[in-house]
């Protein structure tokens, strides 16, 4: 049921963008600017909004969107319930899962950061 409801919504947003863009071009163009301004897309210039902006609200961004958030449904913790096994990047590179790096009864802690 949330996957149905998630395809109602991604397909009614990408539809209604679509239409949007074909309608009113030079306002959605200055609106997905304005949105990849707060992703800092924008700050590289050899990435012109010619190269990504028209391919918002296709089909192919449609699909995109939609595995994300299917695979977040997956990816979901609940107070009280088993941790999802997220798949997880080492600094080599390796796509490993999350419950890999558990040992024995061990806990296994996890530190987020950023280093800017």
């Amino acid at each position: 049921l949330q996957k149905i409801l998630i395809l109602l919504h991604v397909t009614t947003c990408v539809v209604v963008g679509k239409t949007l863009m074909i309608l009113f071009p030079n306002a959605m163009k200055r609106y997905i600017l304005k949105q990849g301004e707060k992703s800092r897309m924008n700050e590289n210039p050899k990435f012109s909004y010619e190269n990504w902006g028209p391919t918002f609200f296709s089909f192919k961004y449609l699909l995109f969107v939609l595995k994300v958030k299917w695979k977040r449904l997956e990816d979901e913790a609940h107070e009280g319930h088993p941790a999802p096994n997220t798949p997880v990047v080492t600094f080599n590179g390796e796509v490993r899962h999350l419950f890999d790096f558990m040992q024995d009864n061990r806990p296994l802690i996890l530190n987020f950061g950023s280093c800017t």
